[in-house]
């Protein structure tokens, strides 16, 4: 069985100590799974190329025989879009990403360069990685329903949809998070909310929304 390894990208600001992405840090690690988590650029004036260098240079230290898994928060999501979009096959592949609430297409912050727009290209995204899901929250102030299923739809990948979720962050609860742990661990789904109760998923076309 192939070495763990589980990459953790912050959004705008960072991970705070109570920060789901902590939280999933640590669990992780008890049960002696590699994790990284690093602190990106001047997190509360994000550069778009300054963080594209470090994200590349922690997935390219990750052992290429290792099983890359990589959740992302946020700006991070972004992030991850552009570094999918300008591959082109070339970087480190992760087996599995989890894409956490990213903001919208048009989100501007006046202390963000170049984060927004990103990418929506869905064949880069499998080009970048064997497995991409997207996580959502109801309720987030950066991404309304509407628009992230039609994320969703450009990307096809299919989408959990948290209830009362939020932007997915301390704020709003995540903190500690269960189902994602389970996620990272061993890739089951659907991302359920942090009390593990139900969620909705939905795949590329908003037709195909279940309960689950």
């Amino acid at each position: 069985m192939s070495e763990m390894h589980v990459l953790l990208i912050h959004g705008i600001t960072g991970s705070g100590p109570w920060h789901w992405q902590q939280w999933l840090a640590g669990q992780l690690r008890e049960q002696g799974v590699r994790v990284d988590l690093p602190r990106l650029p001047d997190p509360d004036r994000p550069v778009l190329d300054r963080w594209l260098k470090v994200l590349r240079e922690r997935l390219e230290a990750v052992p290429r025989e290792a099983e890359l898994v990589v959740a992302v928060h946020s700006c991070g999501v972004a992030l991850w879009l552009h570094h999918a979009a300008t591959i082109a096959g070339r970087d480190r592949r992760a087996d599995r990403v989890l894409l956490v609430a990213p903001p919208a297409l048009d989100w501007q912050h006046p202390d963000a360069q170049d984060i927004t727009p990103y990418p929506t290209d869905a064949a880069a995204l499998r080009r970048a990685a064997g497995i991409t899901r997207l996580v959502v929250g109801t309720g987030d102030p950066y991404l309304s329903m509407y628009r992230a299923h039609a994320l969703a739809a450009d990307l096809q990948v299919e989408m959990d949809v948290i209830l009362d979720g939020e932007h997915l962050n301390t704020d709003a609860g995540y903190g500690p998070w269960p189902s994602v742990l389970r996620w990272a661990l061993y890739g089951s789904v659907p991302l359920n909310d942090r009390f593990d109760t139900d969620t909705y998923t939905a795949g590329p076309s908003q037709d195909r929304l279940r309960l689950v």
